[in-house]
């Protein structure tokens, strides 16, 4: 009997043996990467286009190793509160919006110089160069590694008072504007009345009337219905929207070389894919937010508006660095 058992007992523990000595030694951990964005989860919103391809790009091409998921609608909160998270390590991942950036590394309020670039084309020729790399040092210099310059295409004026054809169009209209020095400093150089407010707050605001309007890309207007709360849509193109897709420099540092490989390759070809895809929507968007409603005009001269606001440059040229406005102004040749 006892025999019995030990032979039991025996093949028992063989039959364990042959389990642990056919599994790997160590299972292979899964990095997860929280990225976090505050508008819509849209098919044609640019911040979640711009999610959606990093994460396929960074899932594939680690083969498993890591996940990236995707938290939109301000899940991880405000832009600026997702900003200071990644500087702390709190937040992994976010698609932000330039003007945001430039809270914490005023270089960045380069991007928001109002009528700066004068296409798509323009903007991403400065940004991928050396002086898109002068900027994503600085940033990484406070904890935030910038991973490729996604594009919310140009931002444009829409409101409930009236058309914007000219400067004088502005005067007197509230405007919400994100809490940048240079937003306020451009709709006060045009006379009107810069309202700074936090995203999340701005909907219900144009809703209830405690601001006319605001100032926001195409494609984000649609996807974000905000046809449903405006009357008036002006394509004034007055400023290029970066949207900077940007990783925890903690939580990169604590990537193997491999993988740190991955996220900035993935990075390039997500934003790549990001832009043609924003492109894409822009040409339909307007004849959309047309038959919603909105009533749509389209600025033939920007030279007035260019007169009205040269102050702004004079105002941040010591905050942004003349020298690097002019490789900007040169790069954009």
């Amino acid at each position: 009997m006892a025999n019995l058992i030990t032979r039991r007992a025996l093949g028992a523990f063989t039959a364990v043996g042959i389990v642990l000595a056919s599994a790997p030694a160590f299972a292979q951990q899964k990095t997860v990467i929280k990225l976090g964005w505050t508008t819509a989860d849209g098919a044609q919103d640019p911040y979640a286009t711009g999610a959606r391809a990093f994460k396929e790009r960074v899932e594939a091409a680690s083969n498993g190793r890591i996940e990236v998921q995707l938290y939109p609608n301000r899940q991880l909160g405000d832009e600026k509160p997702m900003l200071e998270g990644m500087r702390l390590g709190t937040v992994d991942a976010g698609v932000i919006t330039n003007a945001v950036i430039a809270q914490i590394e005023p270089a960045f309020q380069l991007n928001d110089l109002p009528f700066l670039y004068e296409n798509e084309a323009q903007a991403q020729r400065v940004l991928d160069g050396p002086v898109g790399q002068k900027l994503a040092a600085k940033l990484e210099a406070k904890g935030v590694k910038l991973l490729g310059w996604m594009e919310g295409g140009f931002r444009n004026m829409i409101n409930n008072a009236r058309p914007v054809d000219k400067p004088e169009d502005v005067k007197g209209v509230k405007y919400r504007v994100m809490q940048n020095p240079v937003f306020i400093g451009m709709f006060s150089s045009l006379g009107g009345n810069a309202v700074p407010m936090a995203w999340g707050e701005t909907f219900t605001a144009v809703q209830q009337g405690a601001i006319d309007g605001l100032e926001i890309p195409l494609a984000v207007i649609e996807q974000n219905k905000y046809f449903e709360v405006t009357k008036y849509l002006s394509i004034t193109n007055h400023t290029y929207s970066a949207i900077p897709l940007l990783m925890a420099k903690r939580a990169f540092d604590k990537l193997p070389d491999d993988l740190k490989k991955v996220v900035i390759e993935s990075g390039v070809a997500a934003t790549k894919a990001q832009r043609e895809a924003a492109g894409a929507a822009a040409k339909d968007v307007v004849a959309k937010l047309e038959k919603a409603g909105m009533k749509v005009n389209r600025v033939t001269d920007f030279k007035p508006f260019r007169a009205s606001v040269e102050r702004v440059y004079e105002t941040f040229k010591a905050s942004i660095g003349s020298d690097l406005m002019q490789e900007a102004a040169a790069a954009k040749l």
